[in-house]
Formats: C-alpha cells, structure tokens, sequence
C-alpha cells in the first residue's frame, strides 16, 4: 500500500515546519500551503486522502476553504485552529469536518488524529451493502453514497455513516451517545446538538426527494431509529 497523501493548510511556517516532521516520520506524504486559495486547487489536482485545515488564513478562513472543497469533494478534513471556543468547535464539526484540534498540541496527538479519521474511513470504504432489506435505500460503501428511492443524496461523511448505521438495523434504536462513539473519535467532539444537527440535516435531504418520507424516526428520550414501509 503507498503514503497516504496529506495536505496540509498552514500559514504559520513555524507549525507547518512541525506537522510535516511528525506526518512525515510516520510515512506520510505531506504537501503544504499557506493559503486557502492554493489549497483549494492543490486539492482539486492532488485528491488527498486527507486535509489537515488551518482556521485562520491570510485570505480565506478555513470553514470558507471548507465550503468550497465540499463543492468538489468529501475529503477528510481535520480542522487545525487557535480557537477554543466550542461554538467554534461546534460550527467545524456540524459542517461535516472529521476532527478539530486546537493549538497548542503535540505532533503526536496530531498524527493519531489522522490515524484514526483515516482508519475509519477505509473501514467504512471496505463495508458491504447491507442488502434487501434497506428498503428504498441503497447503500455504495466504496463510493460512500446512498441513493433514495434511486436518486443519489448528497451527504458529509459524518451524515453517511450515521444514515449507514441506521439503515443497515431498521428498528433499532441507536441513543445519541452510540452514534457519537460511532461516527466520532475525539471525546471532547461528542456533544448531543451536534448528533440531532446531523439528523435534521439528513431528514431535510431525504424530503428534497420524497417530501413525505419520514424513515429516520425518533424515539423520544432515547434515541433515533430507521423504519419504512414494506
């Protein structure tokens, strides 16, 4: 298997200088810019297997570098920042990032981020279809799309895997704490709105094909389920 392929997006050569060393002592190769623009093309010609996304860029900040990749792409992308504020965290995460560090930090915690976003990814990348019995979904792991009622859903990572979850145990119920420990690695990411966030999202794109779909059902007081009509 080759490197996988990092971006790095930094405008603080002092860190960048850092991230590399430590991505790079690990076997991963790593290209970096100062400037969201230029990352914005690099990704588009490199297609990374990850972003590593700097928050605060001399031209564009990071969440506009990150509406604009998610135009073209659903790459991995872990937002790399000063701010500790959690709506800060809160915003990057409920865009649909898959991890958020804040500086200071060590190269170390750094590297088994990525690590883990990419592991999970590949792991779900590598999961089957899980059949028949997924109703009027129908589920392309290696691609990471689901199509509705045979049209395709336009879904962030974090918005695939928990539809994924849901749809591959029809009713059963997952509590939001399961679906964190699911679809997040960072303890400190794991926070309820963010979870109930991603299902308003995921209902609003299900009725943008059939306004009257309601698969994704709520278990009051305990968690959320998939359920549909034979």
């Amino acid at each position: 298997m080759g490197k996988s392929n990092v971006i790095l997006v930094e405008d603080e050569p002092s860190i960048a200088d850092t991230v590399i060393y430590a991505l790079e002592s690990e076997g991963y190769a790593v290209t970096w810019s100062n400037a969201g623009r230029d990352a914005i093309e690099q990704i588009r010609e490199v297609s990374p297997d990850i972003v590593i996304l700097d928050i605060g860029l001399p031209d564009l900040n990071g969440f506009e570098v990150f509406r604009e990749i998610r135009v073209f792409s659903q790459v991995p992308v872990i937002f790399l920042t000063a701010r500790a504020e959690e709506v800060d965290r809160v915003t990057g995460l409920e865009m649909g990032a898959d991890d958020y560090i804040v500086k200071p930090f060590s190269p170390r915690e750094l590297t088994a981020r990525v690590r883990a976003v990419l592991r999970r990814v590949q792991g779900a990348g590598a999961a089957t279809d899980a059949g028949p019995d997924n109703g009027p979904f129908v589920i392309d792991a290696p691609s990471w799309t689901i199509t509705f009622h045979a049209q395709l859903l336009d879904l962030t990572h974090h918005e695939f895997q928990i539809l994924s979850i849901l749809i591959r145990s029809p009713g059963q119920v997952f509590s939001r704490d399961q679906l964190l420990d699911l679809v997040w690695d960072a303890p400190e990411h794991r926070l309820d709105r963010t979870v109930d966030t991603h299902i308003k999202n995921i209902r609003a794109k299900l009725r943008s094909i059939d306004d009257a779909a309601d698969p994704i059902k709520t278990r009051r007081g305990v968690g959320y389920y998939a359920s549909w009509s034979s």
